[in-house]
């Protein structure tokens, strides 16, 4: 059975355009792939917490030393790498805020880049440990940013994937969603036709 772990990074929940987006590209999976198997975390919802420097040192104080805050710091952030070294697939749901990431999710990513667990560093370079998955990236924006110089946000996202070790990323772009109803039906069908063209490979 194939796991499939959905990150949800919006503020705005089961109203969102990347969680409904989500829930289309979720049904066509299930149709091609019966045994799936789902969890999601909402990350927007529970708030991950941004690193500091405390955090920090938790989570690279060895168990038998940490104090009990640390003990409990280094466990959330384990449990999230655990969820995804344990996944076959992951969906997540990206919208676009002020030209980038929602912070939660760089928070998200920040918590999952760890040295000798999910990248490790060579006399080639940093080599990513979290290999043989696919992601499926949904993106919502309010204006058009696709290939061009003010969309800082794929190519993030993009080098976060590689450097852990996953290269079969797969975006679906729902654009203009804030430039009229019209142009707002547009987005929202171009991505549900990536959806199919993406399935249909």
């Amino acid at each position: 059975m194939r796991q499939l772990l959905q990150i949800n990074s919006s503020l705005f929940a089961e109203t969102s355009v990347s969680n409904q987006i989500a829930k289309e590209l979720l049904a066509q999976l299930a149709e091609t792939m019966p045994q799936i198997s789902i969890s999601c975390r909402d990350i927007a919802a529970e708030g991950v917490p941004h690193l500091d420097a405390a955090y920090l040192q938790a989570i690279n104080t060895p168990a038998n030393e940490q104090t009990a805050k640390q003990a409990q710091q280094s466990i959330y952030s384990q449990n999230l790498i655990d969820e995804v070294q344990a996944a076959d697939i992951l969906l997540i749901g990206a919208p676009m805020y002020n030209f980038s990431v929602p912070s939660v999710l760089k928070a998200w990513f920040d918590h999952i880049a760890r040295a000798g667990i999910t990248f490790e560093y060579t006399a080639e370079g940093p080599k990513g440990l979290l290999q043989n998955k696919t992601a499926y990236v949904i993106t919502t924006r309010g204006g058009l940013h696709k290939d061009k110089a003010s969309d800082t946000q794929v190519p993030y996202i993009k080098n976060m994937l590689a450097f852990l070790g996953i290269e079969d990323v797969h975006f679906i772009y729902a654009e203009g969603l804030n430039m009229g109803d019209h142009a707002r039906e547009n987005g929202l069908q171009q991505a549900r036709n990536s959806i199919v063209e993406i399935l249909a490979a």
